[in-house]
């Protein structure tokens, strides 16, 4: 017996490609580097960064170790990249980082340490990048630390450092005075290392001006279509797209309560039409407060989220089931989504479930 109709999960690596080429016209000159972590925000590392990779992308971040060796297995080696792991130097990670040719984000002095002994112990340099805390106070070495290594005479023999890093905080708000201080920090640090490449942002710092960019930013979000200032952008388009198909169409009445509970109560007689996808395909719960589809031409409004299942205000559209109706996508915004469920764009899309069928497409 044939499965019924699913939820629709389409990648547009055509789209991937425009954003990608937005992005290299903020970047201006500097070598932008794309982030690919949790599996590629969830729509596939491996084929995602294939394509950057044919698009002329050659530096890659991922997160943890065994998201580098899969990345590294994807691109094989006709086509060589550079990929850092944020993550660092974990324990025990030496031989799998030399073995998959990464390069550890080092973090913490312990981190470095680490390192350094392993690279004595296999008697061969490590490559390295050193991620700077600049003020977000979440990862990175603290600038006293970094000065501290420069000015002793081995606490980086063996290591070779091939790139400054650090992480904006408030980079979606550019009028934000804490990008500002941020930056000062990173100039001060950066003096230390001359010979390194320098990198300080990721999607929306890349929006922020040339100050900004130095050698080499790292978008993710927004190669995805997310906007820098988390809202939608006209520059980038959707990546993802989710459908699913109408399973029922029904008409409430005044008095009829909506799903679990009692608060969604229908005050006046209201069209709805009951969506195979819920929050088990990604769609976040909180999301029905603000939240809607894409259906006939216009916006509806979420009325409930349930595991398997939505509703959605149907109005005069003409409807039966088996229709479509997109949930993400170039209608139905990726930031809206985000807002809506009181999250950012990142989070909505590496909550897109695996049980979606999958189309790649451009």
């Amino acid at each position: 017996m044939a499965e019924p109709a699913s939820t629709r999960l389409t990648i547009d690596l055509g789209a991937l490609t425009h954003n990608h080429a937005v992005l290299r016209g903020q970047a201006a000159g500097a070598e932008v580097a794309p982030v690919l972590k949790a599996d590629g925000y969830g729509l596939g590392a491996g084929v995602i960064g294939t394509r950057l990779w044919d698009d002329g992308a050659r530096t890659f971040f991922v997160a943890r170790l065994s998201e580098g060796e899969a990345l590294r297995t994807a691109l094989t080696p006709e086509r060589p990249a550079t990929i850092h792991v944020l993550d660092g130097f974990t324990a025990g990670s030496g031989r799998r980082l030399a073995a998959a040719n990464l390069t550890p984000a080092l973090s913490t002095l312990p981190q470095v340490s680490a390192a350094q002994a392993w690279a004595a112990s296999a008697g061969r340099k490590l490559p390295v990048a050193l991620h700077i805390d600049t003020g977000m106070n979440r990862q990175g070495l603290a600038p006293d630390e970094a000065r501290a290594l420069v000015q002793s005479t081995d606490r980086l023999r063996g290591l070779e450092v091939g790139l400054l890093m650090s992480h904006l905080g408030s980079a979606e708000s550019p009028k934000n005075t804490r990008n500002i201080d941020q930056l000062s920090r990173f100039l001060e640090v950066r003096a230390l290392f001359p010979q390194a490449r320098a990198s300080l942002s990721a999607s929306a710092g890349s929006f922020l001006g040339p100050d900004y960019r130095f050698d080499l930013v790292r978008p993710g979000i927004s190669l995805f279509g997310g906007g820098p200032e988390e809202r939608p952008d006209p520059r980038l388009r959707a990546v993802a797209s989710l459908t699913a198909p109408i399973a029922d169409v029904r008409n409430l009445r005044p008095g009829d309560i909506l799903g679990y509970g009692d608060s969604v109560r229908i005050t006046a007689p209201t069209r709805v039409a009951v969506v195979a996808a819920g929050y088990a395909d990604g769609i976040i719960r909180a999301g029905r407060a603000g939240g809607y589809a894409w259906f006939a031409g216009a916006r509806r409004r979420f009325l409930i989220v349930t595991m398997d299942l939505l509703v959605i205000e149907l109005g005069e559209a003409e409807a039966a089931p088996g229709d479509e109706v997109e949930l993400l996508g170039s209608n139905a915004l990726l930031d809206d989504l985000a807002k809506a469920s009181g999250s950012v764009a990142h989070e909505v899309l590496v909550r897109l479930s695996r049980r979606a069928e999958r189309t790649y497409v451009g």
